[in-house]
C-alpha cells in the first residue's frame, strides 16, 4: 500500500499556503485535511491501493481570506498510484495560475 502527502506554496507571496482545505477522492471521498503553517499535510488517506485518485484544493476560500480575487475556485489534481511507495503532490499556486508535479 502507498502513502500520500501534499504541500502548497503561494507563488505570489513566496510563502507556504496555510489553511487550504484539501480533500482526497478515489471512487468516493476518502479523507480531508487542511494545510498547516508550513503549507503541508503530512498524510492523507491511511494507505492507497493501486488506482486513480484526485486531490481537490479549496483555493477560492484561501484567496478570499487574503482579500485577493482569483480565477480558480478550486484546483483538482488527478493522479495514478501504480506502485507501492510514498507519493507527494505539491501545488504551486497564484490567483490566476497553478502548477503541480510528482514530488518525492
Amino acid at each position: 500500500m502507498s502513502t500520500l502527502s501534499t504541500h502548497v506554496l503561494d507563488a505570489v507571496r513566496g510563502a507556504p499556503a496555510a489553511g487550504i482545505a484539501v480533500t482526497l477522492y478515489g471512487e468516493e471521498q476518502l479523507d480531508a485535511g487542511e494545510t498547516d503553517a508550513d503549507g503541508r499535510i503530512g498524510a492523507l488517506g491511511a494507505t492507497l491501493a493501486a488506482g486513480t485518485y484526485r486531490l481537490v484544493f479549496d483555493t477560492g476560500s484561501y484567496f478570499a481570506g487574503l482579500g485577493v480575487d482569483s480565477f480558480f475556485p478550486e484546483v483538482s489534481v488527478a493522479f495514478v498510484v501504480t506502485e507501492e511507495r510514498h507519493y507527494h503532490v505539491p501545488l504551486l499556486l497564484s490567483p490566476f495560475a497553478f502548477s503541480t508535479y510528482r514530488g518525492s
